[in-house]
């Protein structure tokens, strides 16, 4: 202990020599195992050079597989039912109107903040983001994802995709959103360089958000014939049905339901790894200009997603499951100088970590009202470990704020220890646990059997479920949420 002591000492006291800036850049629905560092099946040269100036977490967790909770948690650092951010309309100043988000602290303390792109939640709340973090307002960070559409000059090239869910056009990057996205992150480092004070530029992409519309020339990376088909793509064996949901933003639900074929599938798989890759060329441009106007050796670059994604794995498609697929999250941090570069490590950490985390590099004052934990030991000396376990959680119904009474009738807690995956699915009014389900990751990785209910099991689940209770998770029964 005294040894990651004394290096972390050594990193803090190195990167205080000076101001360090903050590139703080996000993308959305970016699953782990396709995310980037160098998987055989994806092509992201820029992800995989950062992950060369940095350190590779490859046990991340996001606190819930949906968009506005996830990103009103790591803007915060707080807990969801501390937040009681749950649903995609509730806004996370709602319930918490005082919350210092992690940019507004650094305003608060002298830094310039920029947002470009998606950072909070993109669409429905009254308020568009959150303008209190801001040194100057948000741009392309508020619209819906179905917006994105292809936008050229003269004639609009077709598309020859076949799947309602994907597009593939022959237009240049900027015809969509990411492009024009990192144009503008470019042009705000070039107008920080010329600044004295020191910045946090939060630049957030879009994709690989469907719809899967990423321009031809990064479909033509991948050859269909070649893009594999899910490996477990049935429902694991004893898990409860609470754990399921309809998968209604690639399936649709109802009568307007559709069932989708191999070809429909590998498409789709296709048009996620060629938005991937597109995304990674934006995220190339924005390296590129950081790496030219000489702002690299100070700053701290953060990657991160917002929660993972199904393409068919366990029956689902997209997010809102507590699965390994959905909240396992890609995450890098990279410092100036840094002793660890290049390294990866099995350290499990939590997104709302970033905020204690960046305040601390950035020899800010502690935040006041977090629940995350710093990562910087973790920074000095990956085989050093901050967490026993991570938390994440979803509701169910998964989008139950459009149900007629608008309210869960189940929270389910999902506790992912260094070999586990433990999750209580409580009822909402009384607080109950009515399912359990337990993954073995040294036998099982791909969650494929629930094993919470064998009896040579019994001991873990208990372990686990002991380790869960020290998380804390409340459930406020009978509670409703504020209506928007």
């Amino acid at each position: 202990m005294k040894l990651i002591f004394s290096s972390f000492l050594i990193l803090v006291s190195s990167l205080a020599a000076q101001p360090l800036n903050v590139l703080f850049i996000a993308a959305d629905d970016l699953r782990n195992d396709l995310g980037c560092y160098g998987h055989a099946e994806v092509k992201t040269p820029n992800l995989d050079r950062l992950a060369q100036r940095g350190l590779v977490f490859n046990k991340a967790y996001c606190q819930q597989a949906v968009c506005n909770p996830s990103r009103a948690s790591i803007m915060t650092g707080r807990r969801l039912d501390a937040l009681r951010v749950w649903d995609l309309p509730t806004h996370f100043r709602t319930h918490a109107p005082d919350a210092i988000t992690l940019p507004q602290h650094f305003k608060n303390h002298g830094f310039f903040t920029q947002n470009i792109g998606k950072i909070f939640h993109n669409w429905i709340h009254e308020v568009q983001g959150d303008p209190a973090s801001w040194s100057v307002p948000a741009v392309m960070h508020f619209a819906n994802h179905g917006s994105d559409k292809a936008e050229v000059e003269g004639e609009l090239p077709p598309s020859s995709a076949k799947d309602l869910k994907c597009e593939c056009r022959d237009v240049p990057d900027e015809a969509y959103f990411d492009g024009r996205v990192a144009k503008l992150a470019v042009e705000a480092l070039e107008q920080c360089q010329a600044k004295a004070e020191p910045f946090f530029l939060a630049v957030g992409f879009w994709k690989p958000h469907s719809p899967f519309n990423a321009p031809k020339k990064y479909w033509d990376m991948y050859r269909r014939e070649d893009i594999a088909m899910p490996k477990n793509p049935e429902w694991p064996q004893d898990a409860p049905r609470i754990a399921w949901h309809n998968s209604r933003e690639i399936l649709g639900e109802g009568k307007k339901a559709r069932k989708v074929t191999d070809e429909n599938i590998r498409e789709m798989r296709h048009g996620y790894l060629a938005n991937i890759s597109y995304m990674d060329a934006q995220i190339g441009k924005v390296l590129d200009a950081l790496d030219r106007l000489k702002l690299t050796d100070s700053t701290v670059i953060v990657f991160w997603s917002d929660h993972g994604y199904h393409l068919g794995e366990q029956t689902l498609f997209a997010k809102t499951s507590n699965f390994e697929l959905d909240a396992r999250v890609p995450m890098i941090i990279a410092t100036p100088q840094m002793k660890t570069a290049g390294q990866k490590t099995e350290a499990l950490a939590e997104l709302m970590d970033l905020y204690p985390t960046l305040a601390e590099l950035c020899a800010l004052p502690k935040p006041a009202s977090t629940d995350g934990v710093s990562l910087a030991p973790i920074l000095a000396d990956p085989a050093a470990s901050v967490r026993e376990a991570a938390l994440t959680q979803h509701p169910r119904p998964a989008y139950y704020n459009s149900e007629p009474d608008k309210t869960p009738t189940h929270m389910g807690y999902t506790l992912r220890s260094d070999t586990h995956r433990y999750t209580e699915w409580r009822d909402w009014k009384t607080g109950q646990t009515t399912d359990r389900e337990l993954y073995d990751h040294t036998a099982d990785p791909d969650e494929t059997r629930n094993v919470a209910g064998h009896e040579d099991q019994k001991a873990v689940v208990a372990q686990h479920a002991a380790l869960l209770e020290t998380m804390k998770p409340i459930v406020v029964p009978g509670w409703k949420p504020v209506l928007p």
